[in-house]
């Protein structure tokens, strides 16, 4: 079963309908407890860095989350719930992410319009399980004013002024800062990949 992290914020149900329309086991989990009935978790997130940290914390998620990752449970996090996986954001300077990533998220070039919200190309620059092989291309739909750094953990990036992370995947973590549920064709595709890691465990 994939537990989509029901936090109170994050475009939940969009998650989970994609996720089982792909074939994924997928329920909303409320409680940090129910993190032990789950074999995969995704981490949704929508507006600010500091709303979503705090939620996060105030719910007790961050503790079981960290937990989870280490026991190498399969994880996703989607859009802001990527970029908490990193110690912090320009967003929101006194909030602190789950600090699994080294970075912090910083704002789109100034000479872009803020956020984006548009379709882009993704540029897979590395092996990775959920995209396509290297050097090829997919289009995905972005939404957000801020982005992780590009490091050694990032399989894809896109250009908006200059070249921003776009996804990561470190063993069994994984990240996407495009929405995989509002990608059609190419981000069922992704979803697909994840749940296949998920069933091979």
């Amino acid at each position: 079963m994939i537990g989509v992290v029901d936090y109170g914020i994050g475009n939940l149900h969009s998650a989970q309908k994609a996720l089982r329309h792909v074939g994924g086991e997928a329920e909303l989990i409320s409680s940090p407890d129910s993190i032990a009935d789950a074999d995969a978790l995704v981490l949704p997130g929508v507006g600010s860095f500091g709303r979503c940290a705090d939620a996060l914390s105030s719910a007790g998620w961050t503790e079981p989350l960290l937990a989870a990752i280490s026991s190498g449970m399969p994880f996703l996090g989607i859009c802001v719930g990527f970029q908490l996986l990193y110690e912090g954001s320009a967003e929101s300077p006194d909030a602190v992410g789950l600090s699994v990533l080294k970075g912090s998220c910083r704002r789109l070039p100034s000479d872009q319009r803020c956020p984006q919200i548009q379709w882009n190309r993704i540029d897979c620059i590395s092996g990775s399980t959920l995209l396509p092989e290297p050097l090829s291309e997919e289009w995905m739909y972005f939404v957000h004013s801020y982005a992780p750094p590009v490091g050694g953990e990032t399989v894809a990036t896109c250009s908006y002024g200059e070249t921003i992370a776009a996804a990561i995947e470190k063993e069994n973590l994984f990240g996407a800062q495009f929405h995989p549920e509002k990608s059609g064709d190419a981000g069922l595709r992704y979803l697909r990949k994840f749940v296949d890691v998920v069933e091979s465990q």
